[in-house]
């Protein structure tokens, strides 16, 4: 499919159920509906490599509160982020389309059935940040290698040129596919007037994202997800791999699907592989 990645330039606005300003996007293409919802600290700009492998779909995407163009706040609040997935269903007049979710974005569809049941078809997410209630929440103040991570991030460059360098030299981000480090460069960070780039989720706030992932209250309602869905994970390690057996053992209608070759941005770097396991996951929704 080809997609221009100037539409990401310029947002339809929708807000939330507490009046966040959210960012959607209508990407095009013709065929069933599908909503992409995208991981922690990145934004709807990063599927476009991955979207122009799916074929026959109506994409369209959003950008999370905090991320992208969206709006933010002090702290992320995950149960939120599914009223941002529901009030961008709404936006774009979707009648019951596929949810694709990595990570975060993942547990964001999750949260969204929940909260008003019916509305995907069916859902393919990514390793879903989704904790089982057996999973000690550190205390106010513990620490936190994901949090003082983020809160390290840097978030201001000369220019997109030396971002895009800074992240391709080392982990996490230079096993990316070099399109989707592109796009993330593109659409993550905003032009400043000295021809500089800023960060758009700040530090901090994707400091408070992690921070508030552990939280057990989207596994305690996954047996209200009434449509099929299929849970991928990659190879084997601590994290959100090790959760993605028990979220689609609790799931209805959920489906495990193991890619032991990939890690955990695999929708960003095995972009052939993870098309197509979306797109044999739509084809089998009623």
């Amino acid at each position: 499919m080809d997609l221009d990645d100037a539409v990401l330039d310029h947002p339809v606005t929708t807000n939330s159920s507490d009046g966040t300003s959210i960012a959607t996007y209508d990407l095009g293409g013709v065929g069933p509906d599908v909503l992409l919802v995208h991981a922690t600290g990145f934004c709807a700009g990063t599927w476009l490599p991955l979207a122009a492998r799916l074929h026959g779909l109506h994409l369209t995407a959003l950008d999370v509160r905090g991320h992208g163009r969206s709006a933010g706040g002090d702290s992320m609040d995950w149960i939120a982020t599914g009223e941002d997935v529901v009030a961008a269903v709404d936006a774009l007049g979707l009648e019951r389309p596929f949810g694709v979710g990595h990570s975060m974005g993942g547990a964001s569809l999750l949260l969204a059935e929940i909260a008003r049941p019916g509305t995907f078809s069916g859902l393919w997410l990514f390793e879903p940040i989704v904790f089982p209630p057996d999973v000690p929440t550190p205390p106010p103040g513990a620490p936190n290698p994901m949090v003082d991570a983020a809160r390290r991030r840097r978030a201001e460059f000369p220019s997109a040129e030396e971002a895009r360098a800074n992240f391709a030299s080392k982990l996490p981000l230079s096993v990316l596919h070099p399109d989707a480090l592109t796009a993330y460069v593109r659409h993550g960070f905003a032009p400043r007037p000295d021809g500089g780039v800023t960060l758009r989720c700040r530090p901090e706030f994707e400091a408070s994202t992690y921070a508030a992932g552990t939280s057990p209250y989207t596994w305690r309602y996954l047996d209200r997800v009434d449509c099929p869905v299929t849970v991928v994970c990659g190879r084997s390690a601590p994290g959100p791999p090790m959760l993605a057996p028990g979220v689609a053992d609790r799931l209805p209608r959920g489906r495990l699907e193991i890619h032991p070759e990939v890690g955990h941005f695999a929708p960003l770097s095995d972009l052939d592989l993870m098309a197509d396991s979306i797109t044999a996951a739509i084809r089998t929704v009623d």
